[in-house]
């Protein structure tokens, strides 16, 4: 067995501290410490096992890897001095703020040789590692993903939530396939950036898929539902489970004329790999550092979640209705690491 993985958690918000909970209970990985521009949030995060930090300097030296995970604007200069230092990288989704800079930090990270996995943490859900066995030829992909509103998160739904889905189905799509037209329409409702969109897309090799996300709903929905000929395969994100649809018609004459007869089969395949997705995105981390291994989610997947990204916000946001309020309510942003 390798030895873990000295790792620090750069940002210690919402998901830096999600991130030191999780790393502190895999035996792949050692936690270092917690870095934070705020020492105290910092402090909070690692706990009393734990170093703290306010700047990476005072760490870089002491490990192997980091995983960012500060606002995305920050991204780039933090992921930029860590490859330059040589250490492998996780960074939080989206990769980058803009286009240019992830295409930099992937070209530093494969020019360094050095690691670079990006957190589209869907991808560590049990339903959605068991999908692509079950898939042949799909002919189209729904994904719906709804939440309650959060004045926390400063983001447009497409980056901040979409682009999870659009990483799955681009996944699912095939590295080869390429997107040929997109499309939709979003809603301005409580913030200045979409809090709903409805995209459309289409792949060059017949595919299509549509997407519905949302932070104005009550109750907190993720699924992707792929029609094939044979079947619908429907996968509950938040149950980690699957289901296939398979529907059987017949017609028949009896002396009043012909009658309709639907019949279905329900299959439910047993997923016993279930867990964290968190942890297992993590583990994968730390052992593509140890085996010196692609990551399942590597810099190129990535780059090409976002890119997708950016060229649905441009498609929601040109066929947006006009906004409906005004003002946007306070919100509130993370702190970063500096």
């Amino acid at each position: 067995m390798s030895d873990p993985v000295r790792i620090a958690v750069i940002g210690a918000g919402i998901m830096g501290t999600n991130h030191a909970r999780v790393a502190k209970g895999l035996d792949s990985i050692d936690l270092i410490a917690v870095v934070d521009s705020d020492l105290e949030k910092a402090a909070a995060s690692a706990g009393e096992e734990t170093a703290s930090a306010a700047t990476l300097d005072e760490v870089i030296d002491s490990i192997d890897a980091a995983v960012v995970a500060v606002p995305t604007a920050f991204h780039h200069g933090f992921a930029m001095r860590l490859i330059e230092a040589g250490k492998h990288v996780l960074i939080e989704k989206p990769l980058a703020a803009t286009l240019d800079e992830a295409k930099e930090i992937v070209a530093a990270a494969e020019q360094a040789g050095t690691i670079l996995s990006v957190g589209h943490i869907e991808r560590f859900n049990a339903a959605v590692r068991e999908l692509p066995p079950l898939l042949d030829a799909p002919l189209h992909i729904r994904a719906d993903r709804i939440s309650p509103y959060s004045p926390r998160i400063l983001d447009g739904v497409v980056l901040d939530l979409m682009i999870h889905d659009l990483d799955i189905v681009l996944h699912l799509a095939g590295p080869d396939a390429q997107v040929v037209s997109v499309g939709g329409t979003s809603h301005r409702a409580r913030s200045e950036s979409e809090d709903m969109a409805t995209a459309s897309i289409a792949f060059d090799n017949g595919m299509t898929a549509s997407f519905t996300t949302s932070r104005l709903g009550q109750s907190k929905i993720r699924q992707i539902e792929v029609t094939q000929l044979d079947s619908v395969v429907v996968a509950d994100l938040l149950r980690q489970d699957i289901t296939i649809n398979r529907m059987t018609r017949h017609e028949y004459l009896t002396d009043e004329g012909t009658r309709y007869r639907q019949s279905g089969v329900v299959e439910i395949p047993f997923i016993d790999s279930r867990g964290e997705p968190l942890a297992l995105e993590l583990d994968d981390f730390a052992s593509s550092v140890s085996e010196q291994r692609p990551p399942r989610v590597d810099g190129q997947a990535g780059l090409r979640a976002l890119e997708l990204a950016h060229r649905v916000q441009a498609a929601v946001l040109e066929g947006a209705p006009p906004v409906r309020v005004a003002q946007a309510p306070e919100s509130s942003q993370s702190l970063g690491a500096s």
